[in-house]
């Protein structure tokens, strides 16, 4: 079953990192976050890699965000919001896993 991910727009993502009741989480490849980022911002990497046979996926991803975050709130970006959906409905799943 796909998970419903939920989003927020600019303004209202700004309001909540404001009040420190949520953290924000880049899951882009290093190369791109070290290259810049959201004030504050950790980073666990989706993809680790790009070949020219495809994207290899993280497979501790899920893993290394729970250690990252326990049970914090987070906002998840990238930078076009694609890798961030997937990331954000892999966490999803995994927290409604049985």
């Amino acid at each position: 079953m796909a998970a419903c991910v939920p989003t927020v727009d600019a303004e209202e993502a700004c309001a909540l990192l404001s009040s420190s009741t949520h953290h924000y989480l880049d899951v882009r490849m290093w190369e791109d976050f070290d290259k810049g980022h959201v004030a504050g911002a950790r980073n666990v990497p989706y993809y680790l890699s790009v070949t020219p046979h495809g994207k290899e996926k993280n497979p501790q991803f899920v893993e290394q965000v729970s250690a990252l975050y326990a049970k914090d709130q987070n906002l998840i970006g990238c930078r076009s919001g694609i890798r961030s959906k997937l990331a954000t409905a892999d966490l999803v799943n995994a927290v409604s896993l049985p």
